[in-house]
């Protein structure tokens, strides 16, 4: 048996060709090959625009693997005989990355030493440093493992929020009573219904003065208003690689609001990311194709 993987790029074929079992195709969603009629897999883009279009076109479609780990733009868009996989592991090295360059980059007054630098001011001063800093790390998957180890090496005191309690991790139900204890809040979970607007204006007004919040989630996980109050008082400060509404508009108040550091939804795209994600593309087709279930299911909003 053979099964048909539709892949949109060269480093899908690339990774899928060493597969047993697997005929891919590369497909361009403008004109899909003779060989579509038989893909029981699709990977998508990084971008998901394709999929309304695409699904009702593949009649024997099984399984839709993405190369993303957010899944909130398929989730109930799918027939209900074809299966979601994300791509959980991929990007969770490098998104922590991101949130520990952003949160030295506070810390240390990067940005201000780069704009004296600029105008030729010799700024000589003293910095906050993320040692023994108390930061909460709100997501303890993949995401939210890797930021932990990651704040650990540089002497932070890590707290791991999920939504059920564990060794380990705190319960979402706990955050009233934990965000006035922490310095740093990190938002590494999935967009669901029930993290929609999650930091609204009680999470924040729970932060003490001068606290950090860093959301490598997705944008509408914050309030934007309600985050735009706080850092337009100068009370909290933030750095965000995605925001709501996405893209940032011309003329947004988040562009010259104080306190903040932004960046254009970056935190996965580095080198090698292409590689990274195919592994694991590759190891949930395997699964699939010796008629096992991909172990990174979205099972409801996941």
């Amino acid at each position: 048996m053979t099964v048909t993987v539709l892949v949109p790029d060269a480093h899908g074929v690339a990774a899928l060709s060493a597969v047993s079992g697997v005929r891919v195709v590369q497909y361009d969603p403008d004109d899909l090959p003779v060989e579509a009629v038989d893909a029981e897999v699709l990977v998508p883009g990084f971008l998901s625009a394709d999929k309304v279009r695409l699904v009702g076109r593949l009649p024997r479609l099984r399984l839709v693997q993405l190369l993303t780990a957010g899944a909130e733009a398929w989730v109930g868009q799918l027939p209900a005989d074809v299966m979601l996989s994300t791509c959980g592991g991929a990007h969770g090295g490098s998104t922590a990355e991101w949130a520990m360059a952003a949160l030295l980059a506070v810390y240390r007054d990067i940005r201000e030493f780069e704009d004296s630098r600029r105008a030729g001011r010799w700024d000589s001063h003293q910095t906050e440093t993320l040692q023994g800093k108390r930061v909460l790390v709100v997501g303890a998957g993949d995401l939210g493992q890797q930021m932990r180890r990651k704040l650990e090496a540089f002497d932070a005191h890590v707290t791991m929020v999920a939504n059920t309690a564990r060794d380990g991790v705190r319960g979402v139900h706990e955050l009233p009573e934990l965000l006035p204890e922490h310095d740093a809040v990190v938002l590494m979970v999935p967009m669901t219904a029930a993290t929609r607007h999650l930091v609204d204006r009680d999470f924040l007004a729970k932060l003490p003065d001068r606290a950090v919040v860093v959301n490598a989630a997705r944008g509408p996980v914050v309030d934007t208003e309600a985050l735009l109050v706080e850092l337009t008082s100068g009370r909290l400060r933030a750095a965000l690689d995605v925001t709501d509404p996405e893209p940032l508009p011309e003329g947004h108040p988040l562009w010259t609001a104080p306190g903040l550091l932004l960046t254009p939804h970056v935190a996965g795209s580095c080198t090698g990311v292409h590689e990274r994600a195919y592994k694991v593309v590759a190891a949930q087709v395997e699964r699939y194709v010796r008629g096992e279930k991909p172990a990174n299911l979205v099972l409801g909003d996941y």
